[in-house]
């Protein structure tokens, strides 16, 4: 892990309810269908559902529900809000 990723997860890794930041992308062509989604850096977004067998996970991000596969969650870097 790089100085630049220390603290970040995946969005896939998220648990439900929990919301994080979005801070950046692994993949560039992902990271651009995401981008006109509504997934930009700085969006607060918020895992929302979980398939039944774990694949597709349902996000809340820009007012809306946003369905994805794993591994393209897999492709965003997100920074965790801590709720105390």
């Amino acid at each position: 892990m790089t100085p630049k990723t220390k603290g970040l997860k995946n969005l896939s890794q998220l648990k439900i309810g929990q919301s994080a930041i979005i801070d950046s992308f692994t993949d560039k062509h992902m990271a651009l269908k995401l981008l006109e989604m509504g997934c930009t850096p700085g969006e607060i977004v918020k895992l929302a559902r979980i398939a039944p067998l774990g694949d597709p996970i349902a996000i809340s991000v820009a007012g809306y529900l946003l369905s994805l596969r794993k591994a393209e969650a897999s492709t965003v870097l997100v920074s965790p809000i801590l709720v105390k």
